[in-house]
């Protein structure tokens, strides 16, 4: 077997180990004296495969239901409807599906369970903006904080506060009905208020700490005014918080994690042992700039004794300044592939186990030692192409991508570095 065919053996097993239909299945079968009269809601990539599941168990119980997903990521379904949007950038059909996932939840009585299925990429297709906003305006708002650098958190705290959904709302919008969520992380850490910016959990963020996020990035004049009035109101307690830690609502939610980047780490370190490799867990909380990252664990590879495997999971980042395509696995690959030396006997692979990378069809790549040689024949320059943000076009002539279509689960990214 070639390191190419290896690679590619631990990222079928790892997404293997990532199908979330058991687990959701196996949460239910040890909670099914709770399910009377069911109403599933759900979002995200993964959100109707978990629905499918859940009809499993449920079957007749489930008196509603309606879940929203990206385009592709649709399965059939018997009593659950499915809703496809837009994703990274939200939609009208995400702000449609939001208001039916909020009609139903407000519909629920106070002996029904909600079941809520999330899943990464719920955040996005899922836009609810408070009137008066327009989703154009939140959007604008989004633009403007990555354009500044904002961390996630910020984000969050912003995007919570200009929402009727996120922050623990649409557990807020179900009561008195009792909520059930199983959530699908694709956050490190598994923080419950981040994983699609928590409609079902607690919020730790305030108006306040939002409006501080604006000034904080030299951006509170630039935003729409009809978020600069929001957030004076709320400021003034004209408007309601989101719903807190401690509040009443929350004692009738249970939030359930049932699956994270755990389940991909330990099927591809099994994996890698299966085919002979020693293999070595560098972290599941893989972060950082992707093309230091790459340069990084090429590094550390070289330490290893051969044949070897190191795994790292988690989620990369990339500073865009080029003109290019291309995602954080692909840049990382090409970057990598730039670290390799002629006799470098390594193979290479980053992929997003959702089977998606960047604003393109491929989940990432496989590189080798002789990546540089099969680009630069195909008429490509792998440095120009990483100066430019163009890791696709020179991955595509070199004959790398991965492209594997929707896997219908989240679970950050995997990278692996064999040595032969």
């Amino acid at each position: 077997m070639t390191g190419r065919d290896a690679a590619r053996s631990i990222l079928e097993s790892a997404l293997a180990a990532g199908d979330v239909a058991p687990l959701v299945r196996r949460c239910l079968q040890e909670l099914e004296s709770r399910l009377s009269r069911v109403c599933v809601l759900g979002c995200g990539k993964a959100s109707a495969v978990m629905a499918a599941a859940a009809e499993e168990i449920a079957a007749d119980r489930i008196a509603d239901g309606f879940v929203v997903v990206k385009d592709g990521c649709a399965v059939p379904v018997r009593r659950v409807q499915i809703a496809e949007a837009g994703h990274p950038v939200p939609d009208a059909r995400g702000l449609a599906a939001s208001t039916r996932l909020l009609e139903l939840a407000r519909g629920a009585g106070e002996d029904d369970l909600v079941l809520f299925l999330v899943s990464g990429g719920g955040s996005a297709l899922t836009p609810a903006p408070a009137p008066p906003i327009t989703l154009a305006e939140k959007q604008e708002v989004t633009r403007l904080l990555l354009a500044s650098g904002a961390t996630i958190g910020e984000l969050n705290a912003v995007r919570k506060h200009l929402s009727i959904f996120k922050g623990g709302q649409l557990a807020r919008a179900a009561w008195p009905a009792s909520v059930l969520t199983l959530a699908l992380s694709d956050v490190i850490g598994d923080p419950l208020d981040m994983i699609a910016s928590g409609p079902t959990a607690p919020d730790p963020t305030t108006f306040a700490d939002a409006a501080e996020v604006l000034a904080r990035r030299g951006i509170a004049a630039r935003v729409p005014t009809s978020v600069t009035r929001r957030f004076a109101a709320g400021l003034r307690g004209e408007i309601q918080e989101t719903p807190k830690p401690g509040d009443p609502l929350f004692g009738r939610v249970t939030n359930i994690v049932i699956g994270n980047n755990a389940l991909i780490a330990e099927a591809a370190v099994a994996a890698a042992g299966r085919l002979g490799y020693r293999p070595h867990l560098a972290t599941r909380e893989l972060q950082g700039e992707a093309r230091e990252v790459a340069r990084d664990l090429v590094a550390r590879a070289r330490r290893l004794e051969p044949p070897a495997c190191l795994i790292a999971c988690g989620e990369t980042t990339v500073t865009v300044k080029g003109r290019g395509r291309g995602g954080r696995c692909q840049e990382f690959a090409l970057a990598a592939a730039l670290e390799l030396r002629p006799t470098d006997r390594m193979t290479i692979l980053a992929a997003g186990t959702d089977g998606t990378d960047g604003p393109t069809d491929a989940a990432g790549a496989i590189v080798d030692a002789e990546s540089l040689e099969r680009g630069a024949g195909a008429g490509a320059d792998a440095r120009e192409a990483l100066e430019d943000n163009d890791a696709y076009r020179f991955l595509a002539a070199s004959g790398d991508l991965i492209v594997s279509g929707a896997t219908r689960t989240n679970l950050l990214d995997l990278y692996v570095v064999l040595r032969s």
